[in-house]
């Protein structure tokens, strides 16, 4: 539990963190082995357990910085695996961002498979030009 404080010292939020077992090491590393990169990994490994959290919420998780967070999201949002809302602080400053996972985790292993598919499919036609070349 990670409780946020003012500079007054006094609790605004309390947060639960969820830590990665084995399994979500394991799981990353798999994404990460079909060519997923390395924090776009991290954020549907750490979100697929989970409702929905923060932007704040994931960076403390993952360990990774706000920069990261954004530029990884930039890619699920393009892939349409993550949906995102905003909420209204109590004070000013900008709204808190939420994320949640949109697709399931089998979509997401469904889409790396494809993609390994696909460039298996390249691999495999480069590899007959250039046999075809050198036989010419």
């Amino acid at each position: 539990m990670i409780f946020i404080k003012n500079a007054g010292g006094m609790i605004i939020r309390n947060v639960t963190i969820n830590v990665a077992d084995e399994k979500d090491l394991e799981f990353m590393q798999g994404l990460q082995n079909l060519g997923v990169n390395r924090n776009v990994a991290r954020l549907p490994t750490y979100l697929k357990d989970l409702k929905e959290r923060s932007s704040r919420d994931i960076e403390v998780a993952t360990g990774l910085r706000q920069p990261e967070v954004s530029i990884a999201m930039r890619t699920l949002r393009e892939r349409n695996w993550i949906a995102e809302h905003e909420i209204k602080g109590d004070g000013k400053g900008r709204p808190l961002k939420i994320y949640a996972l949109r697709a399931t985790i089998d979509e997401i292993i469904n889409y790396c498979e494809e993609e390994e598919s696909r460039e298996f499919a390249r691999a495999s036609e480069t590899i007959q030009r250039l046999k075809d070349l050198s036989s010419a």
